[in-house]
């Protein structure tokens, strides 16, 4: 069941208007003026005084969201002071304030009794516990859901920039926190129940449409954004490192060799459903991924020779930018030991071969391909590193090493990974576009040659039917050439420009998908060290991202 904002805002305002007059009768009652509940502000205050409580709390009322939360407290407080104990009657309380809140101030069998008055009441070590849990849990889900959430750093992709095990604290508010879509959720879960791989910890019996609360500021270019994963709308659960759609591809062109004339559109797909567990999720649900936002509406993007362009300027480059190399050596391989010092990432490390199986499967660069086959022939120890100018530097003049040679896709080389996965656009990972990101409000023509960068904004993201019939495109049945796009969309890269699944493998990111700007590293830990070897990243610790 969808709940429409307009729903939601009658809801809100009633409650509103329900706790005003229910603070009339109740000042009534307590000898206080009446009419003190409807000055807007000083009203919270008298009703804070009235239940004893100090001016710390009506402080926290001026704090957006958490004054949410303490409007909830507040209701408590008073139910409790009209000596209604019982978890029960908190539940009334918060479900139903519009009602239950001016039940116990009209009713006369219901009288007000000071906090300070009330009997003491002697709690189990239960109860006790209960009443801290909620208490906590409620606080705690407030601060999550509308101020500020943690995360780690689960791959290289921002690396060096932001590294593996690195514990972000990221800003909801920054950008404006977003309503719950799926409220019905197991707090501080994601979308799977712990200790489980398909039970999902929400229901979507109640489904908010996407609203997003007014934040200090808008997206800007270059920000650490985290988002929710655009292609993790569908997902295959026995394999989630691959998008649900690249998996479907990759079927798709296994069955195209396998069949050759007699392959018919369709098989991989039928293959994936058939040897996988598919399912579908909410936008909030989806998975969180951190780049930094490149691109902004309305801008024109472009990569050339691996360097990226933003209306036709050269773009900013992070300081810690990596990008893969072909590390030569005399025979030997870098010890651990030296990678460990030179902060290289294990996952940023592969060997040759490993990359030659790779570009196979992909269709990449067949010169360097061959190059490589032809070099492991003579010296096993070529190794496939993603590296930063720095240590770049530093492992050109390690002895072992003879050459260190750029990994670059050429240009015209088509990878077929690339968004938007179609046989038009010959781009890479090095050599991309140039094309215009979407902005609200813009018109696009769009023909049969450039569809497929418009299809999952069409068609997914802005809710449409979308069909081609022969030369034709019809958009919710309606034959057109043109698009008028009705949200903003970004581009987001990874710093780690040779090892990120980003916008580059799957498009534009909505901005119903913007969850949080991320603000600082709380904690780091290398999880290829142990805790004698330095497993904590001191030097990163309480490190402002930018």
């Amino acid at each position: 069941m969808t709940i429409s904002l307009t729903f939601l805002f009658i809801y809100s305002l009633i409650n509103i208007v329900a706790i005003v007059v229910s603070l009339w009768k109740i000042f009534q009652k307590c000898g206080i003026k009446a009419w003190y509940s409807i000055i807007p502000i000083y009203n919270i205050y008298v009703w804070l005084k009235l239940l004893e409580k100090p001016i710390w709390w009506f402080i926290l009322y001026f704090i957006p969201f958490l004054n949410m939360f303490m409007l909830l407290v507040s209701i408590w407080e008073t139910i409790r002071a009209f000596g209604k104990i019982k978890y029960r009657h908190l539940l009334l309380g918060t479900i139903f304030p519009f009602a239950y809140m001016p039940y116990i101030a009209f009713s006369e069998k219901e009288k007000f009794t000071p906090i300070s008055q009330l009997p003491k009441r002697k709690k189990t070590k239960t109860q006790e516990w209960i009443d801290a849990l909620l208490f906590a849990v409620a606080l705690a889900y407030i601060i999550r859901t509308f101020l500020i959430e943690f995360y780690i750093i689960p791959t290289s992709s921002m690396e060096s920039s932001l590294m593996v095990g690195d514990y972000l604290a990221v800003s909801k508010i920054n950008y404006g926190p977003k309503l719950p879509q799926t409220p019905l959720a197991v707090p501080f879960v994601h979308h799977t129940m712990p200790l489980t791989a398909k039970t999902k910890s929400y229901v979507e019996w109640i489904k908010f449409p996407y609203y997003r609360f007014w934040g200090f500021q808008d997206v800007k270019r270059n920000d650490a954004v985290v988002f929710n994963y655009a292609d993790g709308d569908t997902v295959a659960l026995e394999n989630q490192s691959v998008s649900y759609y690249q998996l479907v591809r990759d079927h798709e062109e296994y069955f195209k060799q396998i069949y050759g004339n007699n392959y018919r559109e369709g098989i991989g797909w039928q293959e994936v459903q058939n040897n996988y567990t598919i399912a579908a999720r909410p936008v909030d649900k989806r998975e969180n991924y951190i780049k930094r936002c490149v691109g902004m509406p309305g801008d024109k993007l472009e990569i050339k020779d691996r360097e990226l362009f933003i209306n036709d300027k050269a773009a900013f480059v992070p300081k810690n930018i990596q990008y893969q190399y072909i590390v030569y050596t005399n025979g030997t391989d870098i010890s651990p030991k030296m990678r460990q010092k030179l902060d290289i990432n294990e996952e940023d490390r592969n060997s040759a071969s490993d990359f030659i199986r790779y570009g196979m499967e992909t269709s990449a660069d067949t010169n360097t391909i061959i190059s490589l086959i032809d070099s492991l022939q003579r010296n096993p120890f070529i190794f496939i590193y993603c590296l930063n100018d720095e240590t770049l530097k530093k492992i050109e003049n390690l002895p072992n090493v003879t050459a260190v040679v750029p990994l670059n896709t050429p240009a015209g080389v088509r990878d077929p990974r690339i968004f938007p996965h179609s046989e038009y656009f010959n781009w890479n990972r090095d050599n991309f576009g140039p094309m215009i990101i979407p902005q609200e409000g813009e018109t696009v023509e769009i023909n049969l040659q450039n569809i497929e960068l418009y299809r999952r904004i069409i068609e997914v993201y802005e809710g449409n039917t979308l069909q081609v019939n022969g030369e034709n495109i019809l958009i919710n049945g309606q034959k057109t050439n043109t698009y008028k796009f009705k949200m903003d969309y970004y581009w987001m890269m990874g710093d780690n420009r040779h090892n990120s699944a980003d916008s580059r493998y799957w498009g534009f990111i909505p901005d119903d998908h913007i969850v949080g700007k991320a603000i600082f590293v709380w904690l780091s830990l290398d999880k290829f060290k142990s805790w004698g070897e330095g497993k904590i990243r001191w030097r990163r610790m309480f490190r402002a991202i930018n």
